[in-house]
């Protein structure tokens, strides 16, 4: 066996290694961000007191600090919930667009969803208060406005894009182009319209955050959020059958214009709903599934959950950091992932050039 064998069998090897520790080892990592999002803060508790709060919680026995329990229960638990679902719905999201483009370019942004979200929420900021709507109604009235915007827009687009029953994907892509344009018009318009009150509320919902998460305001879309989730299992086979291409995916029995509008829908519902509770958090939906992918290959099998875990992992630690990097102020979330996904999606993008590998 020459040494250039050698290399490519102990390759060979590692990447079998990998594949098969890479959901263990996400686990792992969600499971200790989990931790310590309930443990740090502005006021940092021991894990004891954690395990006593959840035990008295799920059993009714023993003793917690009263403190501790309504920090954890009633501040933590909903906030590392949330941004758990919400980092695993970006994620997933993600890879299923990846594939139904066959591009790991593609993002839940694509597809109009995001910045049809954005404008309705800014648009309620703007006129919600202008009308004194104030209060509890405008904190109803932002996510739900938000989730209607991003599911209209997809629609929107799906419908342009479809011509004489098909749907192509370029002209998804090229529609989606155009209605976020269209988005981020409404959002400028509203912004200058603004005062300054409004302003500082579209500014600090633009950038993306978890500090609103309540139990009352984080059910529903947690509820919405988990339909994407639950229907993995349905759609892992379906989406190695369009690696394959769409001509040869139909010869293989599936309907390939029917499966495009189920994955736009649930992607359009997770997504929107994940956008109108915590605003505009940006590369979780492109540089986990694409990492990911690297690390497991390309059957959806492995790479759903494996995003899953690796989205909701990522979100929490960013939470963790943007909560305890300058207590008591908190910074925005969308600004630490683009600041930790940019210089590594750019670094990803060097490393496939230099190495000539496809992407």
């Amino acid at each position: 066996m020459s040494v250039l064998d050698l290399r490519e069998r102990q390759r060979v090897d590692l990447s079998e290694v990998a594949r098969s520790l890479a959901v263990p080892g996400l686990g792992v990592l969600l499971f200790a961000a989990v931790l310590t999002g309930l443990t740090s803060g502005a006021a940092n508790l021991a894990t004891g007191d954690v395990v006593s709060v959840l035990w008295k919680f799920v059993t009714g026995r023993g003793a917690a600090d009263p403190v501790a329990h309504a920090i954890i229960l009633e501040i933590r638990m909903p906030r590392v919930l949330l941004g758990g679902m919400i980092g695993a719905t970006l994620a997933v999201s993600g890879a299923v667009l990846q594939a139904l483009f066959r591009n790991p370019l593609a993002e839940p942004s694509i597809i109009g969803v995001s910045a049809g979200a954005g404008a309705a929420a800014v648009t309620m900021i703007v006129l919600g208060t202008a009308f004194g709507a104030m209060g509890t109604i405008i904190l109803y009235a932002l996510p739900v406005a938000a989730f209607a915007g991003g599911f209209i827009a997809t629609m929107i687009v799906v419908a342009i894009a479809r011509v004489n029953g098909q749907t192509p994907m370029t002209t998804i892509l090229l529609s989606g182009i155009a209605v976020a344009a269209l988005g981020g018009a409404i959002m400028g318009l509203m912004m200058f319209i603004s005062n300054d009150e409004q302003l500082r509320s579209i500014t600090f919902w633009m950038l993306g955050s978890l500090g609103g998460a309540t139990w009352t305001t984080i059910l529903p879309a947690i509820a919405i959020m988990s339909v994407i989730l639950l229907a993995m299992p349905m759609l892992m086979h379906k989406l190695n059958l369009m690696l394959l291409g769409e001509r040869e995916a139909t010869s293989l029995g599936l309907n390939v214009d029917r499966f495009k509008y189920l994955c736009v829908a649930l992607v359009a519902a997770g997504v929107g709903a994940a956008v109108a509770v915590s605003g505009t958090i940006g590369f979780v939906g492109i540089v986990i599934p694409h990492l990911l992918r690297m690390v497991v290959g390309p059957d959806h099998r492995i790479l759903l959950p494996a995003s899953a875990l690796g989205g909701a992992a990522l979100l929490l630690w960013a939470d963790v950091v943007a909560r305890t990097l300058a207590p008591p102020a908190e910074l925005p979330i969308g600004v630490l992932t683009a600041l930790l996904g940019a210089p590594f999606f750019l670094w990803l993008l060097r490393r496939a050039a230099r190495e000539g590998t496809s992407w």
